[in-house]
């Protein structure tokens, strides 16, 4: 494994009846987060299980943090932490029962990091975490995600479902965790806006595949949309862009590679993209022209 990548996945496939996973290649390099976005169905949670160890892959390889997970060593679980969009702990502990179990279960557990989290969270520590709200549940499992150590953060959807004040702040949470250049963040999600914000490097996965995956801002400054009308878009060679999304009042056409487009359409004004129109486009990439 590169020394530089807190992971890195070779040619993953997890076969289930009416769907397959791969195969999946990417890393995650140390010191980053990467967003892995795609839509729901898309094999995210799949390839999130097989790195965590709770599936077993049927082909490929994953290393994390050093580690082959699928070598049966699990020395690398002290040191990395996964933040899921449910709350993984019963219902009936409340924030004290948490610390004291997992200072049983992380030997560099810290009960004064944990609770100096749950103080500027603002979270009950007699309550029961099955009353807490989304919010305050997210909350928890970065306080215990944060308090063992983790060089690495998984997560899981860990966003979805928080109002906009609720996200921002734990976005900055993540950016006080990266300070650390031995940190790293694998973050998957369908909210590409939070990842617009945030991420250094993009995954994206559809239909078990992985489409595309690079640094953000050279994805982002590599494709543009182009709106036209009609007639054209129907001068548009279809080997020029991803796909074309056609309405009543034109067409919005996505390229990869602006410089390449502008030099056979120079008279074409072509505009900025987000991760959200890269995914968006991407996903019909195979009807090529939609609406």
């Amino acid at each position: 494994m590169d020394s530089t990548n807190a992971i890195e996945i070779n040619g993953l496939v997890k076969k289930y009846d009416g769907f397959t996973l791969g195969p999946v290649s990417f890393c995650v390099p140390e010191g980053s987060i990467t967003g892995f976005i795609g839509q729901n169905g898309a094999g995210k949670s799949t390839t999130i299980k097989s790195i965590l160890g709770i599936i077993k892959p049927d082909e490929g390889s994953i290393n994390v943090l050093g580690t082959d997970v699928l070598s049966g060593r699990d020395d690398y679980r002290q040191y990395m932490a996964a933040v899921f969009d449910e709350l993984p702990f019963n219902d009936e502990l409340n924030s004290t029962d948490i610390s004291r179990i997992f200072s049983r279960i992380y030997k560099n557990w810290s009960n004064e990091t944990f609770f100096d989290y749950i103080t500027k969270f603002e979270l009950p520590r007699k309550k029961k975490c099955g009353k807490f709200s989304k919010g305050m549940k997210m909350k928890l499992q970065i306080a215990v995600a944060l308090s063992h150590g983790a060089k690495l953060l998984v997560m899981d959807e860990a966003t979805s479902g928080l109002d906009p004040v609720v996200r921002n702040e734990i976005l900055d949470i993540f950016y006080d965790y990266l300070k650390d250049e031995g940190h790293s963040i694998l973050m998957s999600s369908h909210i590409t806006s939070d990842l617009d914000k945030i991420a250094d490097n993009i995954v994206f996965i559809d239909h078990g595949r992985v489409y595309l995956t690079g640094e953000k801002d050279k994805i982002l400054d590599s494709h543009g949309m182009v709106k036209c009308t009609k007639n054209e878009y129907l001068e548009i060679p279809a080997c020029d862009f991803i796909s074309a999304r056609v309405t009543e009042f034109g067409v919005d056409v996505l390229i990869s590679d602006r410089a390449a487009f502008s030099g056979k359409h120079p008279d074409m004004i072509i505009e900025k993209v987000s991760l959200e129109d890269v995914m968006l486009f991407y996903v019909n990439k195979e009807k090529k022209e939609w609406s």
